[in-house]
Formats: structure tokens, sequence, C-alpha cells
């Protein structure tokens, strides 16, 4: 929390980016940067954080929107009456939303509940009993009479994701980016030592998540058999014909979520990973 980056890269080699230039002419960092004494970007978290709660949830006469998933409470009004909304939820390592309604008394009204857009498949339940419910303009609509201390359980799968860019990305040709829920993976230097552009990312490898609590304050991080190229065979060559066996060694890597980097000294990092 002390500090943060102005750029955000998606490919980082210390030595390199020392010498590159961002788009306003600062120097793109390889790791983070002190508190400046005039920031424009970083007060804007301060701010983001005090109003939360505005961004959480909404409501009209006749619904009530939950648009994120933060363990907390609200206390809300519709026509005059009291609803008391209770969240809880490991999101966004865990895809499991509990929410409790504690209405001043049995009160009729629209629950709508975000499904974000990476999500593929998700579920719904009240007080233990799977329902039915369609979705309109992203959000999740159950309409029904509530009673106080129901319980809305809203599960969101979340599996590792290969994610391709555009063709016309000429940068990213042959790359897959990992997703997992709504965040995005990165390997770093820390966890899969030097020359991260020399390993590449089996198709048919399987890849999984774990939760590590005491990896940079608690994350899920993604784990799975890679290849990595050696120099075994190139004796100082620049350049040769390619053999039909180039030397590949296996390798397991493990990624952590993009906004976790550059917590642990300087070293490279890679979100886009060659696919082979």
């Amino acid at each position: 929390g002390t500090r943060f980056f102005y750029a955000n890269p998606l490919e980082v080699d210390p030595v390199a980016h020392d010498h590159r230039r961002d788009l306003y002419g600062g120097a793109i960092q390889a790791e983070r940067q002190d508190w400046f004494g005039c920031a424009c970007c970083p007060p804007n978290v301060a701010r983001l954080l005090a109003s939360l709660g505005e961004y959480a949830y909404s409501q009209n006469d006749e619904e009530v929107y939950v648009h994120l998933y933060v363990g907390g409470s609200a206390n809300l009004a519709l026509v005059g009456q009291k609803l008391a909304l209770t969240q809880e939820t490991r999101y966004p390592w865990d895809g499991r939303i509990e929410i409790t309604l504690q209405p001043a008394a049995e009160m009729a009204f629209t629950l709508a509940l975000r499904v974000p857009g990476w999500c593929r498949q998700a579920s719904l339940q009240v007080n233990g009993e799977r329902v039915e419910w369609n979705l309109y303009k992203g959000y999740a609509r159950l309409t029904r009479t509530w009673q106080p201390g129901d319980k809305v359980t809203l599960e969101l799968a979340m599996p590792v994701e290969r994610v391709a860019a555009h063709p016309a990305i000429r940068a990213n040709a042959g790359r897959v980016a990992l997703q997992r829920g709504p965040l995005v993976y990165c390997l770093e230097q820390a966890d899969n030592g030097a020359n991260l552009p020399a390993i590449c990312l089996p198709r048919e490898a399987s890849l999984q998540a774990t939760y590590e609590p005491e990896l940079l304050g608690g994350v899920v991080t993604i784990t799975g058999e890679a290849r990595r190229q050696t120099a075994a065979g190139w004796e100082g060559a620049l350049y040769q014909p390619r053999p039909a066996d180039a030397a590949m060694e296996p390798v397991q890597i493990k990624a952590i979520p993009y906004y976790a980097w550059a917590n642990r000294g300087r070293g490279e990092m890679l979100v886009w990973l060659r696919e082979c």
C-alpha cells in the first residue's frame, strides 16, 4: 500500500525496461515506485475505498441491485420499509456468495445479482433450494415475497481459462494469458526463474488453482507442467538450422494474480505465454 505503478506493462525485463519510456515520457519501471509528493492517480484508490458502498448496491422502489461481491452489510429502504442485507464471500478467490436478507416484515421485491461477463456458468439457491432465474442485462433477477432470514446463494464457476488475443494483435500471436474468475495472472521470476519467454505452455497441459495463505497476503495461484527451451547444442552460436528435437526440458510453472507482481524484488514478469 505504500508503493505503486503508473504504467501496467504485460511483460518486463528489468534491464530493458529501465531504458524504455511510457506514453507520458516517464520511465517504464520494473519495480514499484515510492509515493510522489503530488500524485494524481494513486489517491483515487483512497477515494474508491471511502465510497465503495455506493458502488456495491443500488435500489429503486421495487428492486435491489448487488453490483459488487464483497463481505459486508447494507441498510436499505424500499417504499418506506427497512431492509438489512448481509453478504459473506471469499470472492475473488471463491465464486460462492451468500446474501442474507432481513426485511423488517414480509416484503415483495426483485433482487438482482450481477453475473460477470467472464462467468460461463452460474447457479442460484434460496434457503438451500435451487431456483430458476432469468438473466437481464447482466443480472440474475429473483422476484418473490421475501421473509426475514431468507438466504440467497450465488455460485459463479471459476475454472482456469486460457485467453487468446485477436489475430490482429501481432505481439500476442501464438500466445495465451491465464485467467481465473475476474483475475488475470502472470509468471514472475521469483517463482519460475529467469528468461520467462523461453517457457511455453503445452496445449494439453492441465492447470490447477490452489489457495496459498502465506503468499503475498493470501492468493490463489495457478500451477501446471510446461516446457522451457534450453541452450543445449547451441555452443555460442547466434543462429543455426532448427534441430528436429529442439532442446526442451519439463518445468513446473506457478502464476500469481497480476495485481500482486513486483512485491518480491526486481525480476522478470510475463502475462502472455507462448503456447506449444
